[in-house]
């Protein structure tokens, strides 16, 4: 799952295997600042109403099983975001190049396969909300932590934040993590280290 940031580039070359899969939010939020920069914008207006269509069918997908949510995706999400397509075409044709509709309407048609690739998958999500959800934290944090001492400061700041998501990913309360985790740590065995680490992670 990736927006359109040209270093992913690098990532799939160097793993053939891989497939990309694009972020329906990054799209619509081309249309949402569309709309906020210019004030009244028909087109962003339109394209949004057309993207929270698809939105409202993915959150009635939720708690589908992949087979089950792909087949409901072919059935009902594929004709909207078909029209979406034939949509943004219609509306790129009209405008003219370089200018700030254009720009948003490109984004979306650039990424078209990668936008559609949960057309293909049922375990592919339309968007990548929640792992940007987990790292916002982090981002907002970056230019306190230019400031963390050294190079290695900074390494451990990473290593700690890493334990902490990884805690919580794995459901566990990351101050009882941490807690537990550095008691027992000076009198546990190096050999059985993996025990201490989240996915493994059994209170004592």
């Amino acid at each position: 799952m990736r927006d359109e940031y040209k270093a992913y580039e690098h990532v799939m070359a160097a793993e053939p295997g891989r497939v990309a899969a694009g972020c329906l939010a990054h799209a619509r939020r081309k249309f949402d600042e569309l709309l906020r920069d210019n004030g009244k914008s028909a087109v962003a207006t339109e394209a949004l109403q057309r993207i929270a269509w698809i939105y409202r069918i993915e959150r009635e997908l939720a708690t589908l099983t992949n087979k089950e949510r792909l087949a409901r995706r072919t059935a009902v999400a594929q004709p909207l975001w078909e029209e979406l397509h034939k949509w943004l075409q219609l509306e790129r044709a009209r405008v003219h190049d370089g200018s700030a509709t254009a720009k948003a309407l490109n984004y979306s048609l650039n990424a078209w396969k990668a936008l559609t690739r949960n057309l293909l998958d049922g375990e592919v999500n339309v968007d990548n909300n929640h792992c940007e959800n987990l790292i916002r934290p982090w981002a907002l944090g970056r230019k306190a932590w230019l400031f963390a001492g050294s190079e290695l400061a900074g390494q451990r700041a990473a290593i700690v934040m890493s334990l902490v998501q990884s805690a919580k990913i794995n459901g566990h309360d990351p101050y009882a993590y941490l807690n537990d985790v550095l008691t027992r740590l000076p009198t546990h065995l190096n050999s059985r280290i993996d025990e201490l680490l989240p996915h493994n992670w059994q209170r004592s």
